[in-house]
């Protein structure tokens, strides 16, 4: 009998190339086709029949979500009996926020429906973000490719074969005024998933801003800025962490100060989940480094009420629809209680735990790829119930490729019709008082809590992450999970339950080789026409400001207006600050 191929296709995040072989899957057994005349019917796969139960019985010895949390068959007033309405719920938009930060929520406006698009050149990006605009996209979202992620510009020899596939390609400012083109900078708010060269990448923007004659008071958006994550899940780190963590308090002070507007740092609990970590380790996980941020924004001397209600969150929606709910309530009642009991803050924004959530692109699937569209829907709608402030959804071909705009379009249009069909926009934490909710939320927060006291007693993050804690608890719960897929006491719909022997066909964004050839040659343009002298002084600003105490950001402002590619910027970091070697994991 041939095995089935359970292999779930999984993406490190959207667009992310599949991880198996979706053109060749094993094949499996057909489902049942109805009798024709012509020729007999296919035989029912035994897989396929519901499992025989005595009456009364239940269809399973254990129900587990997602995450292999066990759930009882009903939940009732005892389980929550210990809640005490006005210390763990209150109302929305008051402590400790476990409802909402807001009173009215998408009442009295509705979450920012953010795509995150990016890919090629910065033309192409700049087309894509405007058709998104064009069919109701109410905010943006830009994703580079791997060489801006890693500070290369597209003619170092790392960058070769990766200029612009998983991404857009940005190596000096000119870049940055093309993906922008047309593009009202203050009247549009602005998501960049950018880590290591955080900084420069946002004085860029800031640069195009004072082209469009845009104030910095008006600019909105978020920088994602969060270090700590990528050295325990997505591994873009380019320096060690004390360098790393000095460039972020310097967004935070240069922003308090400058862009009163801008979120700082998205604190990214994505790229974990999307590692193979469970729901209360997302959780867990991103609430600490959040912590180690604030602490060490308390120690470059800056007021706790300055920079915290600047901070935001950026969280999975998974496919546990209750769970998801729950982590996005006991997230902001963690994070409420923490700043103002552990910290001191006295700003009730301090204390508001904000998020943008985008839909799990681990669980997207090669195998019958259109199932994605309802995932995501299912998903989306848990982020709603839980009180998202934005949100994402994925594309049904991201375990594939980069979305085509057909598909981009679907799923934007998936966040539009929950928004305006199905009313769940209409009241306010709908699913408080629930009896399973609370428990779950519950459950959680105290969970979470566990995983706090043992990341403290191991010295606190960055110690716990050189200590490889974090890459272990990934690792192991991305190991169970794997085997329940395989065993089937995890189903997924395609993979391992109603598996098809076609695997679906669906057309596909290709990013030509000609991409990076335009990238290399617009950068020799700029190299060629620029001030070479106000290069090099700026680029010895930069170094001289690396090696004091001053902030990082007016040196890498004028850097950029001299048109220094965001290569040669980093580089001069790199000599400065190392570059970080991650340990073996034994």
């Amino acid at each position: 009998m041939e095995e089935k191929d359970t292999r779930v296709r999984v993406p490190c995040g959207p667009g992310s190339r599949d991880q198996g072989d979706p053109a060749a899957p094993a094949p499996a057994p057909a489902p049942c086709a109805a009798a024709d005349t012509a020729a007999p019917a296919s035989p029912v796969a035994p897989a396929e029949l519901p499992e025989h139960r005595p009456s009364g019985g239940e269809r399973r010895d254990r129900f587990i979500t997602v995450s292999d949390r066990e759930i009882k068959a009903l939940y009732e007033p005892s389980d929550i009996a210990d809640l005490d309405h006005a210390r763990d719920l209150g109302r929305p938009g008051e402590f400790p926020y476990t409802r909402g930060v807001h009173s009215t929520m998408y009442r009295g406006r509705l979450w920012t429906m953010r795509q995150f698009a990016g890919f090629g050149t910065a033309e192409q990006s700049n087309e894509r973000y405007k058709y998104l605009l064009r069919h109701g996209q109410t905010g943006l979202s830009v994703a580079f490719d791997f060489p801006t992620l890693l500070g290369y510009d597209s003619d170092h020899e790392r960058s070769r074969g990766e200029v612009g596939r998983l991404g857009v390609a940005i190596d000096t400012l000119a870049d940055m005024e093309i993906l922008f083109d047309g593009i009202p900078l203050g009247r549009v708010s602005t998501s960049m998933t950018i880590n290591a060269p955080a900084a420069v990448i946002w004085a860029m923007y800031l640069a195009v801003a004072e082209k469009q004659g845009v104030p910095y008071e008006e600019l909105n958006g978020t920088i994602q800025n969060d270090i700590l994550k990528e050295y325990i899940a997505q591994k873009t780190f380019v320096f060690p962490p004390k360098p790393s963590m000095r460039l972020i308090t310097d967004t935070f002070a240069f922003g308090a100060e400058r862009v009163p507007k801008w979120n700082t740092i998205s604190i990214s609990g994505y790229h974990i989940r999307e590692a193979g970590a469970t729901a209360v380790q997302e959780l867990a996980f991103t609430l600490a480094d959040g912590f180690e941020y604030v602490r060490a924004g308390i120690e470059a001397g800056l007021d706790v009420d300055d920079f915290a209600p600047r901070l935001s969150f950026f969280f999975n929606s998974h496919c546990d629809f209750f769970e998801e709910i729950a982590k996005f309530r006991a997230a902001r009642r963690i994070w409420a209680r923490v700043m103002k009991e552990r910290f001191g803050a006295r700003n009730p924004r301090s204390m508001a735990l904000r998020f943008h959530t985008q839909t799990a692109g681990v669980s997207l699937t090669a195998q019958q790829p259109e199932n994605n569209i309802v995932r995501t829907a299912y998903q989306a709608l848990a982020a709603v119930l839980g009180g998202t402030q934005s949100l994402h959804t994925n594309s049904m071909d991201e375990a594939m490729a980069l979305p085509s705009a057909h598909a981009v379009k679907i799923a934007l249009r998936t966040q539009q019709i929950l928004a305006e069909e199905t009313g769940v926009a209409n009241t306010v934490d709908p699913l408080a008082g629930s009896y399973f909710v609370e428990a779950l939320t519950n459950d959680m927060e105290r969970e979470a809590q566990a995983y706090f006291e043992r990341i403290e007693a191991l010295g606190g993050v960055i110690p716990a992450i050189e200590k490889s804690f974090f890459q272990r608890e990934i690792a192991d719960a991305a190991y169970r999970f794997q085997r329940q897929v395989q065993s089937g006491e995890v189903s997924v719909v395609g993979v391992n339950r109603y598996v098809e022997k076609e695997t679906g066909r669906i057309e596909l964004l290709k990013i030509s080789p000609e991409v990076e050839r335009r990238q290399i040659e617009r950068l020799r343009e700029v190299k060629a026409r620029r001030d070479h002298g106000r290069v090099r002084d700026a680029l010895q600003a930069v170094r001289d400001q690396a090696r004091g105490r001053g902030n990082m950001m007016p040196v890498f402002l004028e850097a950029v207006k001299a048109y220094a590619t965001l290569g040669e910027i980093m580089g001069v970091l790199r000599e400065e600050f190392g570059e970080y070697r991650e340990p073996a994991i034994f």
